[in-house]
């Protein structure tokens, strides 16, 4: 018997790109596609004789192998090998020889997801084969999982949904592999006639998809980066020591303590520090944690400070931060409390400097005072 198999290719409408790492997994991507005539074809034929013969019609290639639970990859037919390394992997039941043969109806690197497909096709002739219980999430998920982990090779998730769903799509996806496939019903008679006002024309040239996704997702500062050219901070989504437990960073060579948020450059540590400077005089309210804040900073040639009033349960409490504590000169001292003083009473709603000074002057009879209010 000759279990066969075939998916369909797709054309991209809207929303290409979004759906490769790391993009999606930081912001979610979305993609409008839909499936054509063409088709990646694959059969598979069982043998009496303890042979694995793989071949590609369309490319006019072909290897032979005697019968073995892995096969090596070297370049050449990978696609088919690399299905069958993960299908005898995890479900080990295949114990005779057998002819994988493919063909697909449009040239490798045309752009319209011809790798995904062919792997997606071949994953349905040995779910036929060997009635494995996939359906169409796990068909492509399992195809993007060959791709993207075992061959690494670059690329997004959106051919493999296509190839396995078939028709109009709307794709959702998110982090950690998630993917929402909306089927689109749309009457037939306007699927004939967009198909009356499409053209699909082979201009003879074929690109590899892997080394411009790996180019398009490095070029944000308009030049050309590879990976490990950019540094990653410690830590973040990017990072692989995230989310390590304490005895796997140990594991590691780390250290389960580092609190992590730095860059590594050129086997420097780099650290990005940030400060926050309040505009002078210029009075902050907002609400925190069911309290009433209000907030002010202010300078003068000797010191500086914030003050903030804080209304808690009717209770005003007032906070003073951001000067140093010990003064030699006394009269730096009496700077620094004038200082406060003046940012106390803007924030009592009193913002006339002659009506603060007369406050001042009537709670302390110092002259000196008088003299540096003045």
């Amino acid at each position: 018997m000759i279990y066969r198999s075939k998916a369909p290719l797709r054309i991209g409408l809207a929303g290409g790109g979004t759906d490769v790492s790391p993009y999606c997994d930081l912001y979610g991507g979305a993609i409008l596609n839909a499936t054509i005539s063409l088709f990646a074809n694959a059969s598979i034929e069982p043998l009496q004789e303890n042979k694995i013969i793989l071949h590609a019609s369309d490319r006019n290639e072909s290897e032979e192998f005697d019968f073995a639970n892995e096969l090596p990859l070297n370049g050449k037919l990978d696609l088919l090998k690399g299905v069958y390394n993960r299908i005898q992997k995890n479900y080990p039941i295949i114990k005779s020889g057998f002819r994988l043969s493919t063909f697909v109806d449009a040239p490798a690197g045309s752009g319209l997801g011809t790798s995904s497909t062919l792997v997606v096709s071949i994953i349905g002739a040995f779910t036929e084969m060997l009635r494995l219980p996939m359906g169409e999430y796990d068909m492509a998920q399992y195809a993007y999982d060959i791709e993207r982990k075992d061959l690494n090779l670059a690329g997004g998730r959106q051919d493999q949904y296509a190839a396995a769903f078939g028709g109009v799509n709307f794709m959702e996806f998110f982090k950690d592999d998630k993917v929402v496939v909306n089927p689109l019903r749309i009457k037939q008679q306007y699927l004939f006639e967009l198909e009356n006002n499409l053209l699909l024309y082979y201009t003879a040239t074929t690109r590899d998809s892997g080394k411009i996704i790996e180019i398009k997702i490095l070029e944000d500062d308009g030049k050309f980066h590879y990976i490990g050219e950019i540094p990653v901070m410690l830590g973040s989504i990017l990072c692989n020591l995230r989310d390590k437990t304490p005895y796997e960073l140990l594991q590691l060579g780390e250290c389960s303590k580092d609190p992590f948020g730095y860059f590594i450059i050129k086997g420097h540590e780099k650290l990005i520090l940030l400060k926050e400077k309040l505009r002078q005089k210029r009075i902050f309210i907002y609400n925190e944690s069911k309290e009433l804040i209000c907030k002010m900073t202010a300078r003068n040639l000797v010191t500086s400070s914030i003050v903030i009033l804080k209304m808690v349960e009717g209770i005003m409490k007032i906070i003073i931060t951001g000067f140093p504590c010990k003064y030699i000169d006394q009269d730096k001292k009496n700077d620094k409390k004038h200082l406060i003083c003046f940012q106390i009473f803007r924030l009592l709603g009193v913002k006339d400097i002659n009506e603060i000074k007369k406050y001042l002057s009537i709670f302390n009879t110092n002259e000196k005072w008088k003299k540096k209010i003045d």
